[in-house]
C-alpha cells in the first residue's frame, strides 16, 4: 500500500519455524535510498501491529524504514489470521518475545537497503519491555532506544499473581492463565517471577528514552523514574507527560512522535515550561476573531529555575474560523545554570510545521540560548500545555 509519503508492505520472517507476519514502512521518494536508517516498533500486550502504525508512518516520513511486527502466540483470542504470526498465547513469554525480536532485526540487517550501523529499537507498554531487554542483550547492535510507557511492572505483576490483568494464587500458579482477551501458560509467569527487571535493562549503554504518563493506571510512573535512575548518568531522558495514563490520543501521540524526533536527531531538552491558563479573551471584527490566553507558570531544568511573569499571552488569529496565525510572548525570571538570577524571553512561533521558539536573555551562562536554533514540542492538557524546548 502507498499513500503520498510511506509506502507500507507486508514481511515475513521466522524463528524456530515459526512465521512471524509484520508491516515495513518506507519513505515514498523519486530516488530510493540504499541507506535507510532503521527502527523497530514493537506493539503491547494483546496488541499487534496495527496498533503501532502512526508512530511507524510518522518515523518513515522522517526518512527511516521502519517495521513493525505480531509476537508469536501475541494478539487476543480469535484475531484476524491474516495479521498474526504463528505460535500459541501459552507458550508466549517475554523471552519468547525478544527472540521474536532478534529475528526480525536479523531479517532487517540483511535487506540491501538498510544501513546496519542505525538499528534502533521502539516499543509500547510490554513492548518497550522487550524492546529494552534486547538493546540489552543486543547491545552492540543497538544504536539507540526509545521505550513509551513500558512495561516494567510485570515481574512485580507475576509476583502478586496479577499477570496480564488476572488473579491466581501465587502459590499454586495454574497452567493457563486466564487473561480475559488472551490465555498465558505458567511459563509466562515464571518467566518473570525472579527477574529483576532494572539490572536486565543496565546492561545497554546506549542512549534511552521513555515516555510515560503521570496518570497511568497500569504501569505506574514510578517504575520509569527507577529505570532512568538505573541507567548510567545522563544516558536516559525522562519525559513525564501529564494527564496521560496508558494511552495516547491522537494528538499525544502527534506530541510523542515530535519528542522522539528531537531524540532522534540527537538535540536535548533544555527548557520545561509548564503553563497555567489564567484568562482568555476574544475580539471579533467580521470574518476575523483574535483569542489572547493569558498564563502564567514555572520552568524547573539543569538550565534554568523560574516562573512566568504576569502578561503571557499566546494570541490565536482566526479568519473564518480557521487559524492562520498563533505567537506565544512571554517572560521568565528566575535562576541560571549557577544560581544567577536572570530572564528569559521567549517568542514562539509556528515555522513551517514547527515550532521555533526565539529565546532572549541577560544570563551570561545561558548566553548561547540567543542565537542557538531551537524548537519547541507542545504538550496539551486542560490546564494548560507543557512546552519543551530542545536545542
Amino acid at each position: 500500500m502507498c499513500n503520498s509519503t510511506v509506502i507500507e508492505t507486508p514481511f515475513l520472517c521466522t524463528r524456530n519455524d515459526l512465521r512471524i507476519r509484520g508491516m515495513q514502512y518506507l519513505p515514498n521518494e523519486e530516488e530510493k535510498s540504499t541507506n535507510y536508517p532503521v527502527i523497530i516498533v514493537s506493539h503491547g500486550f494483546t496488541g499487534n501491529y496495527l496498533g503501532t502504525a502512526d508512530y511507524c508512518r510518522a518515523f518513515a516520513q522522517m526518512g527511516y524504514a521502519a517495521f513493525s511486527f505480531n509476537f508469536c502466540g501475541g494478539g487476543i483470542m480469535n484475531e484476524d489470521t491474516s495479521v498474526k504470526s504463528d505460535g500459541e498465547s501459552t507458550k508466549n513469554t517475554i523471552f519468547t518475545e525478544v527472540e521474536d525480536l532478534i529475528a526480525v532485526k536479523d531479517y532487517v540487517k540483511e535487506l540491501p537497503y538498510i544501513d546496519k550501523t542505525t538499528l534502533i529499537l521502539a516499543g509500547v507498554s510490554q513492548g518497550g519491555l522487550v524492546s529494552g531487554l534486547t538493546a540489552a542483550k543486543c547491545k552492540d547492535e543497538i544504536k539507540k532506544l526509545i521505550m513509551i510507557y513500558p512495561a516494567l511492572c510485570i515481574p512485580d505483576h507475576a509476583r502478586r499473581g496479577c499477570l496480564g490483568g488476572s488473579q491466581y494464587d501465587v502459590n499454586d500458579v495454574p497452567a493457563i492463565i486466564d487473561c480475559n482477551r488472551t490465555q498465558l501458560g505458567k511459563v509466562s509467569h515464571d518467566a518473570v517471577v525472579s527477574m529483576d527487571v532494572f539490572l536486565e535493562l543496565s546492561a545497554y549503554k546506549g542512549p534511552v528514552l521513555i515516555l510515560h504518563g503521570l496518570e497511568d493506571e497500569i504501569v505506574n510512573y514510578s517504575y520509569a523514574v527507577r529505570a532512568k535512575e538505573n541507567y548510567e548518568k545522563g544516558q536516559c531522558h525522562l519525559q513525564l507527560i501529564r494527564n496521560v495514563g496508558h494511552y495516547l490520543n491522537e494528538e499525544q501521540t502527534g506530541s510523542a512522535v515530535a519528542s522522539i524526533k528531537q531524540f532522534l536527531l540527537g538535540r536535548k531538552e533544555l527548557l520545561t515550561i509548564r503553563v497555567i491558563i489564567t484568562n482568555i479573551e476574544t475580539e471579533s471584527k467580521g470574518d476575523y476573531r483574535k483569542s489572547m490566553i493569558y498564563f502564567t507558570g514555572y520552568c524547573d531544568t539543569e538550565y534554568f529555575h523560574g516562573t512566568i511573569l504576569p502578561g503571557g499571552c499566546d494570541t490565536q488569529d482566526y479568519y473564518l474560523d480557521k487559524l492562520i496565525g498563533i505567537r506565544a510572548d512571554y517572560t521568565l525570571q528566575g535562576t541560571d545554570i549557577e544560581g544567577k538570577k536572570c530572564n528569559v524571553h521567549i517568542i514562539n512561533q509556528n515555522v513551517n510545521g514547527e515550532w521555533k521558539p526565539i529565546i532572549e536573555t541577560d544570563s551570561k551562562n545561558l548566553a548561547w540560548f540567543n542565537t542557538a536554533d531551537l524548537t519547541a514540542v507542545l504538550e496539551h492538557s486542560n490546564e494548560g500545555p507543557v512546552v519543551r524546548i530542545f536545542g
